[in-house]
């Protein structure tokens, strides 16, 4: 038998779109994370697709960033904004809210967050 891929665990596309579509409503709704945010632009819509889109992929589900935009080269896609600690611990932030709200089982929340944080500390170019 097959393992489940995170994808097929949180519940598969509905959920992985609620999870980037909740990611951005918090990093919008609270005051901690703002200069987060003023990284992004006034609009979320593309942001969160685009993280849906990725995430799909990332989780073990249909690779729809690729299939759009090619390799993610997140590091590279970054490059353009100052992405420090702080910056991460905001992103880290943000996540870790919207997997604690999506996800009860602990062993599955704490394998994400590693991922997450893990995938987010890369991204520091500052």
């Amino acid at each position: 038998m097959q393992e489940m891929t995170p994808y097929q665990l949180l519940g598969g596309e509905g959920v992985v779109r609620w999870l980037a579509d909740r990611f951005y409503d918090i990093m919008d709704s609270e005051p901690e994370v703002k200069p987060l945010r003023d990284m992004h632009p006034a609009d979320l819509a593309g942001s969160s697709q685009k993280l849906f889109m990725f995430l799909s992929g990332w989780l073990g589900g249909p690779s729809l960033y690729m299939e759009a935009f090619g390799h993610p080269r997140l590091r590279m896609r970054h490059m353009p904004f100052a992405v420090d600690e702080a910056a991460r611990d905001q992103w880290m932030f943000c996540m870790r809210k919207a997997v604690g709200e999506l996800v009860a089982e602990d062993w599955l929340k704490d394998k994400l967050l590693e991922a997450f944080y893990n995938t987010a500390d890369f991204m520091r170019n500052r």
